[in-house]
């Protein structure tokens, strides 16, 4: 569709009940898809100075926000195999951008915690992110970040709102 041209806009019944049409539906698909890829552009700079992809940042940020959790629970977090989890935690301690330290009470569990170079390419990165996320919310408005945040978290939870 092009760029200035309106969008047609969902059918609501005279309930308020939202009659979504499947060509909507795929254009929703297709704005997700485009949205991440274009998303990601806007931290390349930051993560390419660190040889770093989306993963390695999902990777890097989960930890920031929990230093010292388990590998596992960042499994979990992130909702990924072991075995690409291993390559990623890897990669990012190959590059001194994280540590593991053997857990304290089961010495068999390994806690992940960023090193100074790690914390700063995450700082970049996160940066560079928040910057497009604060442009983009303040052209849209309140009600329509709140609708975002509520699109967006249902996704992300797997659940209907």
């Amino acid at each position: 569709m092009p760029v200035n041209q309106p969008r047609p806009q969902p059918d609501v019944s005279p309930e308020g009940r939202l009659y979504l049409k499947e060509e909507e539906l795929d254009r929703a698909v297709d704005l997700v898809f485009a949205a991440t890829r274009q998303f990601w552009r806007f931290a390349e700079g930051a993560l390419a100075a660190n040889d770093l992809g989306p993963a390695h940042y999902r990777a890097i940020a989960a930890i920031r926000r929990n230093e010292g959790m388990p590998v596992t629970a960042l499994q979990t977090r992130l909702g990924v195999r072991k075995q690409s989890l291993a390559r990623v935690l890897g990669e990012l301690e190959r590059a001194g951008l994280i540590a593991r330290a053997p857990g304290q009470t089961d010495k068999r569990q390994r806690l992940l915690s960023l090193t100074p170079a790690g914390r700063q390419a995450e700082r970049e990165a996160t940066a560079a992110l928040r910057e497009r996320l604060a442009q983009v919310f303040r052209a849209a408005g309140a009600d329509a970040v709140t609708g975002a945040r509520t699109v967006l978290t249902a996704l992300a939870e797997g659940e209907a709102p």
